[in-house]
């Protein structure tokens, strides 16, 4: 049996089925068309193609004979998605591909990050190879959203009572709740029911975690290209205040981020994956400037969450060189990680930080073409702002080509003031990673290098500011390779790290933490295995899971370790119930509740003092949507668990990495 991972290196990649793309539209009469949609429940504009349909995505049979979508699919696809290989090429399965929406696939081609694999189809085999994939022949038209609209009388959107404003909760991204802050106490999170899901069509990868204020919850939907403002008053029924959908039907990325302005404007911000950083208005859904693309390198893309300041917006920038450039036919590499600040009146740039110098030329590659560097150290997570001190703190990700720069799996501190450098601390040196290469490629890899780890060990994960009850703060972070790190701010000095296993591509600690107490809380998704120069892990003390570190020595607390269920017809619900086990999303710490998931679909509220289960519920199964829309939970991953207005919100369904898709928003309540 072929190594798909050996296969990929010698056909084309169709990876990660994930969008980009956005023109920009003026603002004067745009605006105004965008506020009617935003009134309308997100009909198109007069003149918009329906749903962000993509001008040249034909259907299929149009304009001539086209090669058949199975034979396509086979020739370009079949090595990443079928099921057998998804999850070690990190892609879709051609299952979650089938659930995806016509627009989804044909944006990925077109403009996404696909479009080097889409080259050279025809719009008939584009067309011919989507309907052979999910059925469908042309872009749907979203019209839930017109049935959900709240009472013409009842579209005032009350800012008074920000609760979940970015990321991590807080401007420290402790990603912990008070009581009175949820709604929710820790007896009533130990019974809760299920009051409500909210399904959305032709959505497969579930990511993106809702700014809440008061009653409003703004929540972003990436594969939807659109920002729902839900009045959840109701806890029965929730209603729309309004929908923002982005001009063409882009993609959005990133989580819903709250602030207010200088002029006293409460505003919401969300980037998509093409770099666009989007501005509204929370009480209207109407942009404050137009759509602007802050992206400067070819594969550059958004996924950290802004912060919004009064006088400034924060915004992280990553990159996506990984995906492309174990083959041959990339000019590798030239693209790295960023942080800019944007007036929030207007958009413009205040001040860039990059994470190191453009790429130049370093030797010929072996075929007669130039390697260049340095690259990489995309930025995945989202900063905290520590105003007193005047600084952000983020991490990075790995170098896609030599030299591996200082700043590539680093964790650093920069000026909010002017952006410059104040310190980093590298964590793993020389991890240049590109998906198809390996420790030792062949001589014919042009691309792949052998002076490096090959661990693809970044900080998904975000930063934490941690106050102690003596008065002291510590900024935290976890690893992919399954490290913690406690450093002091102001330096960046070394203060402890604890090793949670070895890790892997898909963490260790992958998408983030929580603080509350004195105590850390590091979800494991994988322990990894023995890793040259680094600790032994023991199986029987590492495992995934969730960890609760003592924050002032890294030293374990307790951890809850999750044990398979694969009962009843489970295994059809959540196929990989036997191995899926891993925590990955970001916990939340709700009046001394961790609330943590696991890839196999299950929520769990663990006390926080001793990890003992106060409530647990599998998310894996078919739903009907308040909103009239079939769903279906599956996999819990990204970030998405927060609360509000006395409800427990996550996502369920995340079908890249060749986990379980599924398209739900799911709320519970206290049961009565």
């Amino acid at each position: 049996m072929n190594n798909p991972i050996d296969t990929l290196r010698r056909k084309p990649v169709l990876a990660a089925i994930i969008l980009a793309g956005l023109t920009l539209a003026p603002l004067g009469a745009w605006q105004a068309a965008m506020a009617q949609q935003g009134r309308d429940g997100g009909a198109p504009p007069a003149g918009a193609a329906a749903a962000g349909a993509p001008a040249r995505a034909g259907a299929p049979g149009r304009g001539g004979a086209a090669a058949s979508g199975q034979s396509i699919y086979t020739e370009r696809c079949a090595t990443c998605h079928d099921d057998a290989n998804a999850a070690a090429l990190r892609a879709p399965t051609k299952t979650n591909l089938a659930a995806m929406s016509f627009q989804t696939i044909s944006y990925a081609l077109t403009d996404g990050k696909m479009k080097t694999q889409g080259t050279g189809l025809t719009e008939d085999q584009r067309g011919s190879l989507i309907n052979y994939l999910t059925g469908n022949t042309s872009p749907t038209v979203e019209t839930w959203t017109r049935n959900m609209m709240c009472a013409a009388n009842n579209r005032t959107v009350d800012l008074s009572r920000p609760t979940v404003t970015g990321f991590g909760f807080d401007r420290s991204n402790t990603r912990s709740l008070t009581a009175a802050q949820a709604g929710l106490t820790k007896a009533q999170l130990s019974n809760m029911e299920l009051a409500w899901a909210i399904a959305i069509p032709g959505a497969t990868e579930m990511r993106s975690q809702a700014a809440i204020v008061g009653k409003t919850v703004f929540w972003p939907v990436s594969q939807a290209g659109a920002v729902y403002a839900f009045d959840v008053s109701n806890t029965a029924k929730p209603c729309l205040k309004w929908v923002y959908k982005t001009p063409t039907g882009a993609p959005m990325r990133t989580n819903a981020a709250y602030g207010v302005i200088a002029d006293g404007r409460g505003i919401i911000v969300v980037s998509g994956l093409d770099t666009t950083v989007y501005a509204l208005d929370a009480k209207t859904g109407v942009p404050i400037w137009a759509p602007r693309k802050v992206g400067t390198y070819s594969l550059s893309m958004n996924t950290g969450t802004a912060t919004v300041l009064k006088d400034r917006i924060i915004v992280p920038v990553s990159q996506n060189e990984i995906s492309s450039a174990g083959q041959n036919t990339y000019t590798c590499c030239t693209n790295h990680g960023y942080v800019l600040s944007l007036d929030p009146k207007t958009g413009a740039q205040q001040w860039r930080y990059d994470t190191m110098p453009d790429a130049r030329p370093i030797r010929d590659r072996g075929d007669g073409k130039m390697l260049l560097g340095p690259s990489g150290a995309p930025i995945w997570n989202s900063p905290v702002v520590d105003e007193k001190r005047g600084l952000i703190y983020f991490g990075t990700g790995e170098a896609n080509s030599p030299p591996a720069h200082h700043n590539t799996d680093a964790l650093i501190a920069i000026s909010l003031a002017d952006g410059k450098e104040k310190w980093a601390m590298q964590a793993t040196a020389n991890d240049i990673y590109n998906i198809g290469c390996s420790l030792n490629p062949r001589t014919d890899q042009y691309n792949c290098v052998r002076e490096t780890v090959f661990r693809d060990v970044d900080f998904g994960s975000s930063m934490i500011l941690g106050r102690m009850q003596r008065g002291t703060e510590v900024v935290y972070n976890g690893q992919k390779s399954g490290t913690v790190w406690a450093l002091q701010p102001d330096t960046g000095r070394l203060l402890w790290r604890k090793d949670l296993g070895t890790g892997g591509a898909l963490g260790g600690v992958h998408w983030g933490m929580a603080f509350w107490n004195e105590t850390v809380f590091a979800p494991v998704a994988a322990a990894g295995g023995a890793v040259p120069n680094e600790l032994p892990v023991d199986p029987n003390v590492i495992k995934s899971g969730l960890y609760a570190l003592d924050a002032n020595t890294g030293a374990i607390k307790w951890n809850y370790v999750s044990t398979p269920d694969c009962s009843g017809d489970r295994p059809q619900r959540m196929p990989a119930c036997q191995r899926a086990l891993g925590f990955s999303t970001a916990p939340a710490v709700i009046d001394g509740a961790v609330v943590a998931a696991a890839l196999d679909g299950y929520v769990y509220a663990l006390d926080a003092k001793d990890g003992k289960v106060l409530w647990k519920y599998d998310t894996a199964r078919n739903y009907q949507g308040v909103n009239g829309v079939a769903g279906r939970g599956g996999a819990i991953d990204s970030v998405s668990i927060t609360a509000g207005a006395g409800l427990l919100l996550m996502n369920s369904g995340y079908g890249s990495f060749g986990q379980q898709g599924g398209n739900v928003l799911l709320a519970f309540k206290p049961k009565k």
